[in-house]
């Protein structure tokens, strides 16, 4: 997160002159440091339920249905925190928040929390209502991350279409050994967008939709 930070306020100011942005009728001001809030404590200050419930199963499932149903069948309770999350907190985030602590079930890639194997040491930065980076400590546990496969596929079967598939390969080099790892992902055309206060990311994109030269 230190890393995250630094890196975009730097751009901010090498690219802007200054951390205050205007985006979408938006004044961000990306003067660090900025807030870093697990995913719990904010579903439970947008919905009014103490953060040690939340992940109870008639808890949880009772404010998926209040807040748009069900997506399928047979979700758990961290895939319904996620689903609430995205309901009810990702459009309030407008000002820079690093969000952590996410479910395991989220995360299937992701190393499990010493403290709290529920979670995954894993974050994101919303900035402007969108995810603007996705960084975790990658898993290289095979047992683990085989039966996160095997849980994949289980949910893939009940209709998530975004569930991982099983990955043998990648089983098997696990079991062969891979240091401790850390992943980063920036989205780089929504940072841009933000950067120059880009309406549309077909503005930012080099090669946009192309179209087939006219018959000469």
């Amino acid at each position: 997160m230190d890393l995250a930070e630094e890196m975009l306020v730097g751009l901010a100011r090498d690219v802007t002159g200054g951390t205050t942005l205007e985006y979408r009728g938006h004044t961000l001001d990306l003067t660090p440091h900025w807030p870093r809030r697990t995913m719990l404590d904010l579903v439970a200050e947008q919905t009014g339920v103490p953060a040690e419930r939340l992940l109870d199963a008639a808890t949880i499932t009772g404010l998926a249905e209040r807040t748009g149903g069900l997506e399928r069948t047979g979700m758990t309770p961290g895939e319904l925190l996620g689903t609430v999350f995205e309901r009810v907190v990702e459009p309030e985030l407008v000002q820079p928040t690093f969000v952590c602590q996410f479910p395991v079930e989220m995360s299937p890639l992701a190393r499990r929390n010493d403290r709290d194997p529920r979670f995954v040491d894993r974050f994101e930065l919303y900035i402007a209502r969108h995810e603007v980076a996705n960084e975790f400590s990658e898993l290289n546990d095979p047992d683990d991350q085989r039966a996160r496969f095997e849980d994949q596929l289980r949910a893939r079967a009940a209709g998530d279409e975004e569930a991982h598939a099983m990955d043998e390969d990648y089983v098997r080099a696990l079991e062969y050994g891979m240091p401790p790892t850390a992943g980063a992902g920036v989205g780089i055309d929504r940072l841009v967008m933000l950067l120059t206060g880009a309406a549309s990311i077909r503005e930012v994109i080099l090669f946009p939709q192309l179209r087939p030269e006219s018959p000469p």
